[in-house]
């Protein structure tokens, strides 16, 4: 496994991240998460379409690796996440609400409160950041782009 050992490591206020927050829960979020993707009526083709079945415990390992290195400064996940959504024509809004929905609705029921309010926290700041770059990519006026807030999915 590439990277170091988790160090106990702090939120942006100087406050340490939970202890229950740890690589088995982000293996139970990631793994639950992407069952609910993939039955999905909205998302479940645009992702079946995009990682075959085979790819499927790779691109969970990976996600796993993703969010380890955002949550715990793990540094394992190696990659560049934007570039496969720029290439999914038709991508919007809709999509990443629902994707922010579906998110919400795991790390609810698989995680504390607080810890479920860091990793919604880090979910919405990469669906802002990815639908500004989609703008971007496609020549869209990236200051009409507005976050979607927890509060309204």
């Amino acid at each position: 496994m590439k990277g170091r050992p988790a160090p106990r490591t702090f939120l942006a206020d100087g406050t340490p991240l939970p202890a229950v927050l740890d690589e088995a829960m982000i293996h139970a979020v990631v793994h639950g998460f992407y069952a609910r993707i993939r039955e999905d009526e909205l998302l479940g083709p645009v992702f079946n379409g995009a990682i075959a079945a085979e790819q499927w415990p790779r691109h969970l390992a990976k996600m796993c690796d993703f969010w380890s290195s955002m949550l715990l400064r793990t540094g394992r996940y190696e990659g560049r996440p934007l570039a496969p959504h720029l290439a999914i024509p038709g991508l919007g809004e809709e999509h990443f609400r629902r994707w922010l929905t579906l998110f919400q609705a795991t790390v609810r029921a698989l995680c504390p409160s607080d810890v479920a309010s860091i990793f919604m926290d880090r979910a919405l700041r990469v669906a802002h950041s990815f639908r500004l770059a989609v703008a971007f990519h496609r020549g869209e006026n990236s200051l009409e782009v507005r976050p979607i807030l927890a509060e309204s999915l």
